[in-house]
This record gives structure tokens, C-alpha cells and sequence, in this order.
């Protein structure tokens, strides 16, 4: 019996994977978390298959949450499951220790076969998502500038992008004014750039907000 724990702060959308995931699965066991604390204890009280999650949630960001489950469940399958384009999170998310990316926007008969494919023990990535990899790991590919950036850098570019002023970047990170206005010299640098303006610019028309 297929024990799968569904995380996403939507409980309807919860409830349409959990369903798909009983029709794809006869006699599939479901469990369901509405952030990433809740689902680290649900992790923590009973043995799971595999961990269907978004990225972004209430609390703990998504990727913190999975370096989280890496540390505490080394084994456990992860497939991330977000709104977010692949060719902005997934390659950051599987660094991070994912077996698999699926857009929310996919076909649904994607999930169920994607939850079975990491379960196995595979990866799980679409044909596009696989050529982006393969550019990843070419010495001659040219990288977009928010690529160069760490996680928690690529973070505050996203909240910037979104129009968060530090102060509440600082609230939302629950890091210090000081710690996040260093990560945004730090993202002027790399991506060499001046402005508040010029980076919300690049992240609307990279596509990596909202």
C-alpha cells in the first residue's frame, strides 16, 4: 500500500491530487500538510513512500524544507510539485536533493506517473526540463545572470521582483535588515545591476514572480 503526504497550503488543491493519486494508486494511503513544519511532523511521527510538496508555503520556503528532509530522510522520495516554470526552480530544487519536478499545469495522468517513477527509485523530469539540465552541465552554456546567484540570494530577488520592500523581505525570511540588505548588494554585484527598479525588472521579465 502506497503511502503518499501531500503538501500544499491549499487544502482543494490537496484534495485533487490526493484524489488522483487513490485512482492512480488502488488502496494508496494519503496524508496531507499545509506547510513545511506540519509536514516535517508528519515525517517524523510515521514512514512515508514518497513527499509530494510545493515550493512556495507559509513559513519555511520550499527550498529550505527540502534540504531539511535530505538531512532528516536521505531515502525519501521528493517530487515537487509547484506553479513555478521548470526552467526557474527546478534545477536550484533538484541541487537540492529532489527526485522530481512537475509543473501544476501538467496533464494530470503526469502525477501519477511521475509519484511511481521516483518511488522506483528514479528522477522525474518532462523532455524540456531535461534539455535544460543538459545546458546546465555544457562548460559553453551561457547562464543567465539570476543562475549565479545562491539560493538565498535568488530568494530576495524573487520577494524584490514581487515589489517587498527589505523590511518586509526581512519579516517574510524572518532574517535581520541588515542580513538581507547585504544579500541585495551582494545580487546588484553578481547580476551588476544598480537599482531595486532594474532587478524587479530583470525578474518580471525572466519570469520569476508572479
Amino acid at each position: 500500500m502506497l503511502k503518499v503526504l501531500v503538501v500544499d497550503d491549499f487544502p482543494l488543491f490537496r484534495r485533487g491530487v490526493r484524489d488522483l493519486v487513490v485512482e492512480g494508486f488502488q488502496g494508496a494511503k494519503i496524508g496531507e500538510a499545509g506547510n513545511s513544519h506540519e509536514m516535517l511532523e508528519l515525517l517524523r511521527r510515521k514512514p512515508w513512500d514518497v513527499a509530494v510538496m510545493d515550493i512556495s508555503m507559509p513559513g519555511m520556503n520550499g527550498l529550505d524544507a527540502l534540504k531539511q528532509v535530505r538531512q532528516e530522510f536521505p531515502d525519501l522520495p521528493v517530487l515537487i510539485l509547484s506553479m513555478y516554470p521548470e526552467d526557474q526552480y527546478a534545477i536550484r530544487m533538484f541541487k537540492a536533493g529532489a527526485d522530481g519536478y512537475l509543473n501544476k499545469s501538467s496533464a494530470p495522468e503526469e502525477l501519477v506517473k511521475a509519484i511511481k517513477k521516483v518511488h522506483e527509485g528514479g528522477k522525474y523530469v518532462s523532455p524540456s526540463l531535461g534539455e535544460a539540465l543538459a545546458f546546465t552541465v555544457n562548460p559553453g552554456a551561457e547562464k543567465d545572470a539570476h543562475q549565479l546567484l545562491s539560493d538565498r540570494e535568488y530568494e530576495v530577488l524573487c520577494l524584490i521582483g514581487s515589489g517587498k520592500t527589505i523590511s518586509q523581505i526581512a519579516d517574510t525570511m524572518n532574517l535581520s535588515v541588515t542580513t538581507i540588505s547585504t544579500y541585495r548588494a551582494r545580487i546588484l554585484e553578481k547580476m551588476r545591476m544598480k537599482t531595486n527598479a532594474e532587478l524587479a525588472r530583470y525578474a518580471i521579465q525572466k519570469g520569476l514572480v508572479e
